[in-house]
């Protein structure tokens, strides 16, 4: 059975504003230095509502992703307590912290397709000089 537009609409603007808290709370109050530079790119909610994935960016190499990793683990207990204090709900999901990669692949991706692209010209200038019509 299809999810009702309305309880959908609710578990959007939940979402959004999770990841807004949330955003808020790694940037700001958390003083773990394992926690690097990080954006929290989106929020996903089970359809129960019971628990949510976290998706994180992190400016750095693997090693920092993995330390950002460890300490927003280590922080998740404070990070539910704050949101359960800020948004003022009887229930905070339980969450659970990931890498978003998206960004680094799209950014290889484009770097693939434009050297595919420069090969693919000089294949046809090459082409191009060895048959002059």
């Amino acid at each position: 059975m299809p999810e009702h537009r309305a309880r959908e609409h609710h578990r959007n603007r939940v979402q959004e504003t999770l990841r807004e808290e949330i955003g808020v709370i790694i940037d700001g109050e958390l003083s773990d230095p394992r926690i690097g530079s990080t954006t929290v790119t989106e929020v996903t909610l089970e359809p129960g509502g019971k628990s949510g994935h976290v998706y994180i960016a992190v400016n750095g190499d693997d090693g920092d992703e993995q330390r950002t990793l460890d300490g927003l683990r280590a922080a998740k207990g404070y990070i539910r307590a704050e949101l359960l204090d800020r948004m003022g709900t009887r229930h905070i999901p339980d969450l659970s912290f990931h890498i978003d990669r998206s960004e680094k692949i799209n950014a290889r991706m484009d770097t693939l397709l434009t050297r595919m692209k420069k090969r693919e010209g000089r294949r046809r200038a090459g082409a191009t000089e060895a048959n002059p019509s």
